[in-house]
């Protein structure tokens, strides 16, 4: 697991972000392999957390655990997919549109978000589809619905809503460090878009890890952005 977010996090050296003023004298490089220690600490500590709790709140990742006992997984890889893709895409319509109603409102803080931040696909899929489901909800999600079923004693579904709902919005506000990174003084209408448009994929993604397992949620990811770089690039 650990290895895995390792590969998404290497990703990230294909991407191209605000560069912090404490590093103005360093190489590029090396700056961007600096800022690869911070999330591989976390994912660290994510796919610990993970792996010592997920089962005790039946929580699953059913592909990766089936191949680890060498049996087969290929009737829950194709539900997965059949769920990851379908409403992956669908979280990635509703994004474009979630954007294309704030871009009427701020048109120019948004230019300038994009042309400060460059994304790659690799980057996309790697670190968003995989290392961020790794640290948001195989880490985050199941350490609240664990600390959550202790309050309530019991597992339920309010219990699994609670983790899905402020892993979401964990998985939102982590964005906003990027944000004020590329805007100095971001307005407050700008963070709200990017706290509504990262929470509508975190609900999504944890409903998915929760009902049909981690490999389904990380499909879900990539597939959001599959739609909507395809859906920027309509718009452009």
């Amino acid at each position: 697991m650990f290895a895995l977010g390792f590969l998404g996090v290497l990703t990230l050296l294909t991407a191209d972000f605000p560069m912090p003023d404490e590093f103005a004298d360093l190489p590029p490089a090396v700056v961007k392999l600096i800022m690869l220690i911070n999330p591989t600490f976390m994912l660290a500590i994510a796919v610990l957390v993970g792996t010592l709790l997920h089962d005790k709140v039946n929580l699953t990742v059913p592909v990766i655990t089936s191949l680890l006992k060498r049996e087969s997984a290929q009737a829950i890889f194709v539900q997965q997919l059949k769920f990851g893709i379908s409403l992956g895409l669908l979280v990635g319509i509703v994004v474009v549109l979630i954007a294309w109603v704030f871009n009427a409102i701020i048109p120019h803080e948004l230019e300038a978000l994009d042309s400060g931040l460059e994304i790659t696909l690799l980057a996309r899929f790697g670190y968003g589809g995989i290392t961020e489901e790794l640290l948001l909800r195989f880490g985050a999600m199941t350490f609240i619905v664990w600390i959550a079923s202790k309050f309530a004693k019991k597992l339920n579904s309010p219990v699994y809503w609670i983790g899905i709902a402020v892993s979401a919005v964990l998985f939102a506000v982590a964005h906003f460090p990027v944000v004020f990174a590329t805007i100095p003084a971001p307005s407050f209408t700008l963070l709200t878009y990017i706290l509504i448009g990262n929470s509508v994929g975190g609900l999504v993604f944890g409903w998915l890890y929760w009902k049909k397992g981690l490999e389904a949620a990380c499909i879900a990811h990539i597939f959001a952005h599959v739609a909507m770089v395809l859906g920027g690039l309509l718009q452009g």
